[in-house]
């Protein structure tokens, strides 16, 4: 049986700060990082926006202020951004304060879906030049924890360390893996919500500030702003019954390399926690996203705002080349009614935080723009942590999006030092 000092399963920004930090600090160590895709995954494949400014992406209840900005500082030495500049900033905290509303400040830095996945290219050979073993296209099966190995689809692997990071996608493989190490976890908070997609003259705020993150009452938020030449995506998902359904993203290409398309989109997402008796958020979520695909022929729905005002459901002609002046940019979608599929609780805080939203930068519920359903982020579990390197067992440890531990790239980076650092402290990867 192969044995590493490390095994990562995981190969994004988690995976990668753990990797990185352990390189570099013990280069006699071994480690291996495994990825099922035959790719390098994570947030920097998709758009690859990154925040360094607390507490975007980082969960309060694992992180102090003073922790994030340590690590965020190792972070930003690291990564070197370029950070995007701000303007009349003012001007829309004023309009949003006026409402009860926040608009939030924040460093970001841009390098679109091409820029970021030059970034993977540059990291990974920087690993491999460290001495990192990276495996693609290999799939973890199990864990033996009282042996020290696991198994994969092609062999059995003994480790010293075991990190787990496998990202938003990997909600549910984490959940088994924690269900066969008995490590407790709850399973009840979900963001459920919507991608609009408008013209950019309809959204202008884009062009003073990238990404802005509004924080709207009820815990419904703007996440994930994309611009210039900007594009509505399926991303695809398996139940854990093995159902298939589909939620949207969104992602831009480098403005450097590619010309704008004139589409701005952006999520509005209602966080919502659940309380006993619910078993699994995911399950709830996973249902939310089936009945979506069941209206829509196996596709996500969408819906223009002027459908919606008048309680009509969108159909092909709704979207013509008179007052409806813009192409989807997801083309495989179906046109319906977004109210017959989400629950009305979620969808009543989400269109009044449009609502305000269109009274701080007006023009974004234009009857043109569309809102495509469902974008839900599955990335919540949260585990009985053992100490604060997110260990939960002897010798394995979690971090990323799929363990709670952070909410996007920088923070998925700094949990994985964080990780990496409680590693390095314990006697597990001594080479005993």
């Amino acid at each position: 049986m192969e044995r590493y000092d490390v095994v990562i399963i995981g190969s994004g920004p988690a995976g990668m700060g753990a990797a990185f930090e352990i390189a570099a600090k013990r280069s006699d160590l071994t480690v291996l990082m495994i990825d099922q895709e035959r790719f390098s995954t994570g947030g920097m494949r998709n758009d690859c926006k990154m925040n360094f400014t607390y507490p975007i992406g980082f969960p309060e209840e694992y992180w102090t202020k003073a922790q994030a900005n340590e690590y965020l500082a190792q972070v930003t030495r690291f990564l070197e951004p370029s950070i995007m500049p701000k303007s009349n900033i003012d001007i829309y905290q004023k309009r949003a304060q006026r409402l009860g509303c926040r608009l939030l400040e924040i460093k970001q830095s841009h390098l679109g879906t091409d820029g970021g996945l030059l970034l993977i290219k540059k990291l990974l050979a920087e690993l491999n030049a460290l001495g990192v073993e990276l495996s693609l296209g290999e799939t973890m099966l199990s864990v033996d924890e009282s042996q020290k190995y696991i198994q994969t689809d092609k062999r059995d692997i003994g480790y010293g360390a075991l990190l787990i990071a496998p990202g938003r996608k990997g909600f549910h493989f984490l959940q088994m893996m924690m269900q066969s190490l008995g490590v407790p976890f709850i399973d009840n908070i979900v963001d459920i919500g919507i991608r609009v997609e408008t013209r950019i003259e309809h959204y202008p705020i884009v062009r003073d500030y990238y990404d802005p993150k509004f924080y709207f009452p009820e815990k419904v938020r703007t996440f994930c702003t994309n611009s210039g030449d900007a594009h509505v995506v399926k991303e695809r998902y398996t139940s854990a019954r093995g159902d298939t359904w589909f939620s949207v993203n969104g992602h831009a290409y480098s403005a450097a390399t590619h010309e704008a398309n004139g589409l701005v989109n952006f999520a509005i997402l209602k966080t919502v926690k659940f309380t006993a008796p619910l078993a699994s958020g995911q399950i709830y979520a996973e249902n939310l996203g089936m009945q979506a695909a069941l209206m829509g022929g196996g596709k996500p729905l969408m819906q223009r705002v002027g459908d919606f005002r008048l309680g009509s459901r969108s159909k092909e002609s709704s979207f013509n080349s008179d007052l409806y002046d813009f192409v989807p940019s997801l083309k495989d979608c179906c046109p319906g009614d977004i109210s017959l599929a989400m629950p009305a609780k979620i969808l009543r805080v989400i269109w009044k935080a449009m609502k305000n939203l269109d009274t701080i930068v007006p023009g974004v519920l234009h009857p043109s723009t569309i809102m495509y359903y469902p974008e839900i982020k599955l990335y919540a579990n949260k585990p009985v942590f053992l100490d604060d390197h997110f260990r939960v067992t002897d010798s394995v440890y979690l971090a990323g999006d799929g363990a709670g531990t952070s909410r996007g790239i920088t923070a998925a980076w700094a949990s994985g030092i964080r990780c990496a650092r409680g590693i390095l402290r314990s006697s597990l990867t001594s080479g005993d």
